[in-house]
């Protein structure tokens, strides 16, 4: 009996105008790697600094264990990896065989989000790169038979960030295109990823939104059902420009990106916010890894959106449960249960 992934019995379901909040789809981003390298899996709370010389980061083995008691969990829909981590996890671990997660990977990695220590990368105009190939994130390997089940991932995320910018944007389509036809030659989907402008695209704030929106429409407009993404992930830039962006296209499913980590009142008022007003999908990375802990934040996440508990109750249950398992939080309830404004970018 062929196994029914939780993503595509939750998009099935979508496609058929399901509008159940138990059908929204819960990602967690762990492609981190991709971005911040060395601190990618967050600072150890064991101690403050390695000879002085900067906070001690957890290991790459560390990170691995998160990921895998994330999938052990089987709560999320999607577990998005770089194709390194993939490698590991899904194809010598073989950790997504019989799960009902679903493996991703980055299959881009522009500018933007090369946030490392010291860097001006992200502050630049965004370029296009691709670390990892197609080959590479479904086998391991290149590879000329694309037809067979793949030992790693057939889903990545592609990246494009628009920022006003001619001969970027242009840059950023072609490479795109590119991508689009070489996922559809190779039996490789994919869910888009696209970020408001990383540097000043010289209009007023109150406009991203609807330049986003834009942007995203006539990208696609010339995209068949062939070629186009099964979600979007987007910043969420307020009410009006998401259920504007959900409205236009009843087909085109929209998520949303969680941005740094903010409180814990944050993560959660944001993924019922952005679920009440038209998302399908959230993909948290920095709010999950950075909680202080992960497990009960995720379930948490999943309780939010099925409208089993508010996001203030959410927040008061999330502090009694570290107080039972002895964990010191980093902020008091009452500081935790504030909003704050959190970027949305990588850097």
């Amino acid at each position: 009996m062929q196994l029914i992934r939780s993503l595509d019995y939750k998009l099935n379901r979508i496609a058929d105008g399901s509008t159940d909040f138990k059908d929204f789809i819960i990602a967690d981003a762990k492609d981190a790697d991709m971005a911040f390298g060395i601190t990618a899996p967050g600072p150890s709370r064991s101690s403050d600094s390695t000879h002085g010389y900067d906070l001690r980061y957890k290991t790459l083995p560390d990170y691995q264990t998160q990921i895998r008691e994330v999938i052990q969990q089987q709560i999320v829909d999607i577990v998005l990896l770089s194709a390194s981590n993939l490698e590991q996890l899904a194809m010598e671990e073989k950790l997504f065989e019989n799960s009902p997660i679903t493996p991703a990977a980055r299959a881009n990695d522009t500018t933007d989000i090369w946030a490392v220590r010291g860097g001006k990368y992200a502050s630049q105009p965004s370029r296009h790169f691709r670390s990892a190939t197609l080959d590479h994130i479904k086998y391991g390997k290149v590879a000329k038979d694309h037809s067979a089940p793949p030992t790693g991932a057939d889903l990545g995320l592609y990246s494009v960030t628009f920022t006003n910018h001619l001969d970027r944007d242009y840059a950023a389509l072609e490479a795109f295109h590119d991508f689009r036809s070489e996922a559809e030659s190779k039996n490789f989907r994919y869910f888009l990823e696209v970020f408001n402008p990383n540097v000043d695209p010289g209009f007023p704030p109150d406009q991203v939104g609807a330049f986003l929106n834009d942007s995203i429409i006539r990208c696609l407009a010339g995209v068949t059902k062939a070629g186009r993404p099964l979600f979007l992930k987007i910043p969420y830039n307020g009410p009006g420009p998401l259920e504007e962006l959900v409205s236009y296209d009843p087909n085109l499913v929209v998520g949303i990106l969680g941005g740094s980590a903010g409180t814990t009142r944050d993560a959660f008022q944001l993924i019922y916010d952005a679920s009440q007003y038209g998302a399908r999908v959230a993909l948290f990375g920095r709010k999950i890894n950075l909680s202080e802990h992960p497990l009960t934040f995720i379930e948490l996440l999943r309780r939010v959106t099925d409208r089993e508990i508010t996001p203030t109750d959410a927040v008061s249950y999330y502090h009694n449960e570290l107080q039972k398992a002895g964990i010191q939080p980093r902020r008091s309830l009452e500081d935790d249960q504030q909003l704050t404004d959190t970027t949305v970018s990588y850097s």
